[in-house]
């Protein structure tokens, strides 16, 4: 998008002597009396136009701008996506407008073919982050839950309650959930699943209307897009994480 403003050009004005008197061995001299009557040319004002080529020049810079501005933002950075369903009410609403975070989360592949390579996540994701992920048994689909087991933990439902086993908590310990599950919330049962150590173990908040990974259980850590950032639409609920 570019303003093209053109340039003007101002033609100069002559001076045309219409009455001389001619003397012999004298120079032409201008008849005073009829001074007045000399006329100056109007000023013309030359337009600069944009001309095709011109036009086909300033789409290339517009577009060259989007591919060295735009797309790295897009791919490395942030991602929109609306949420659809009710997998993580009431903290996450149907129709809902997201910013997720994607620097560092994501393995991106940059390039074609044999020039391309990958960069790999340098960030990790927390428990109890709210993380966007391809869906494992299609990764066309994109899943919005929260994480609950890291890499090469256990995940215990007993009781209504989340169940972590760790190194450094081999007895396990009861995860508290207060922050985003409400006390009427019931979570069925399920007996201890281990999570291999390039994966996640992650549940909706609503957790009687979620299909997450107690039923199709731990995803691998490429599948991650990103964490949720913000909160866009709307206005009312925005909200920064």
């Amino acid at each position: 998008m570019a303003l093209v403003r053109g340039n003007a050009g101002l033609a100069q004005g002559v001076k045309i002597c219409y009455n001389c008197i001619v003397l012999p061995n004298f120079e032409r001299i201008p008849d005073m009396a009829n001074e007045n009557q000399i006329e100056k040319e109007p000023l013309e004002q030359e337009e600069e136009h944009l001309g095709l080529g011109g036009l086909f020049s300033e789409m290339i810079r517009v577009f060259l701008l989007a591919v060295v501005i735009i797309i790295p933002v897009r791919v490395f950075l942030f991602q929109p996506f609306f949420v659809q369903g009710s997998s993580m009410e009431p903290n996450f609403e149907d129709g809902e407008y997201l910013i997720i975070s994607e620097f560092g989360y994501k393995q991106t592949k940059v390039g074609w073919d044999e020039t391309s390579f990958e960069v790999k996540p340098f960030k990790k994701i927390i428990r109890q982050d709210v993380a966007v992920f391809r869906f494992p048994k299609n990764t066309e689909e994109f899943f919005i839950k929260r994480i609950i087991g890291l890499p090469g933990e256990a995940v215990e439902i007993r009781q209504g309650k989340v169940v972590i086993y760790n190194t450094q908590y081999p007895d396990g310990f009861v995860l508290d959930e207060s922050a985003y599950i409400g006390p009427g919330v019931l979570t069925q049962d399920m007996p201890r699943m281990q999570i291999g150590e390039d994966q996640y173990f992650a549940m909706g908040d609503n957790r009687m209307y979620s299909y997450d990974s107690r039923a199709f259980g731990p995803f691998n850590k490429d599948k991650i897009i990103g964490r949720v950032m913000l909160r866009a639409w709307p206005v009312d609920r925005f909200s920064i994480y």
